[in-house]
């Protein structure tokens, strides 16, 4: 009897073993995949890096290769011919205006959205696919209509040729990702805080909006980025250097007849290393927010 435990107890311990060898397989593929898309992630970024030492007949004939000599004339060219100082300053300017007004816009639109009680539900989904259609219109359709009312109302070369469209084309964003998020926001909170007098300020001030801090956190980082590098309502709206942005700032190693490539490469690392830094000091948030809109909407 003993013996026939000990030989049907083999087959369960085979089973076992193999079912941890196909887990451990499993695991050090997806690790080696992570591993893989990384790299083809950060191919771009460290060839970057290597052009940036190269002088311009050498991008253009060896790209591939590696820099004979380690030279930093294209940061130097770059730093003498981009006034950071300005550039930060416009752009920073334009993202604190235009972050502070969307959010406000967008909360309240999102909180209408998720809370308010409508007529018509098909008003309600119909204001929803709305701002879903507005995420597929691409910035370069709107070029030419917004710079149309930019100079109607004489608001070219000013920030808020470049703020207004900006607000405009996160609200569909901004309001879906608020909306996500307070649709699966318990109502009990909000009805414990009427019950105690909040009115529909006070509610939305002191009570809803402190705890969706992550999803404005959320907002607030992807707005930023997004103003940060934005080229075409700047190159279309700015034509005066005293209003260059960052983006903008770049263009300037292009010539009418000569491009300065190396110029170029160096001037974009030195903008793209404080939007990586700026990343990885609240990619938690993003994630925070993300996941929070996904799970409770």
């Amino acid at each position: 009897m003993n013996h026939a435990a000990s030989t049907s107890s083999k087959p369960t311990t085979q089973v076992a073993l193999r079912n941890r060898l196909m887990r451990s397989s499993g695991s050090t593929g997806k690790t080696m995949l992570s591993y893989l898309v990384t790299l083809i992630v950060l191919l771009p970024f460290l060839w970057m890096i290597l052009l940036s030492f190269k002088s311009n007949s050498d991008i253009l004939n060896n790209p591939f290769s590696l820099p004979e000599t380690i030279s930093f004339d294209n940061y130097s060219r770059a730093l003498q011919t981009l006034n950071l100082g300005l550039l930060y300053k416009n752009t920073f300017i334009i993202a604190i205006v235009t972050i502070v007004i969307e959010i406000l816009i967008t909360f309240m639109s999102s909180y209408a959205l998720s809370r308010m009680i409508f007529r018509s539900e098909r008003l309600r989904r119909s204001i929803a696919a709305l701002l879903l259609m507005g995420l597929a219109i691409p910035a370069f359709i709107l070029l030419f209509p917004v710079y149309r009312l930019t100079i109607s109302f004489g608001l070219l070369d000013t920030y808020a040729s470049l703020i207004i469209p900006y607000i405009a084309t996160s609200i569909s964003f901004n309001t879906l990702l608020f909306t996500g998020f307070l649709r699966g926001f318990p109502k009990e909170v909000e009805e414990a805080a009427v019950i105690d007098g909040c009115g529909l300020l006070t509610l939305g001030r002191s009570v809803v909006f402190p705890i969706i801090m992550p999803v404005v956190a959320t907002v607030f980082i992807f707005n930023a980025l997004y103003i940060w590098n934005e080229f075409p309502f700047a190159v279309t709206l700015i034509s005066d250097e005293a209003m260059t942005t960052i983006s903008l700032g770049i263009s300037q190693f292009k010539g009418r007849f000569n491009i300065d490539y190396g110029g170029i490469i160096a001037a974009s690392i030195l903008l793209i290393i404080p939007q990586l830094i700026f990343f990885a000091f609240f990619q938690r948030f993003i994630i925070e927010g993300m996941t929070a809109g996904a799970v409770k909407g």
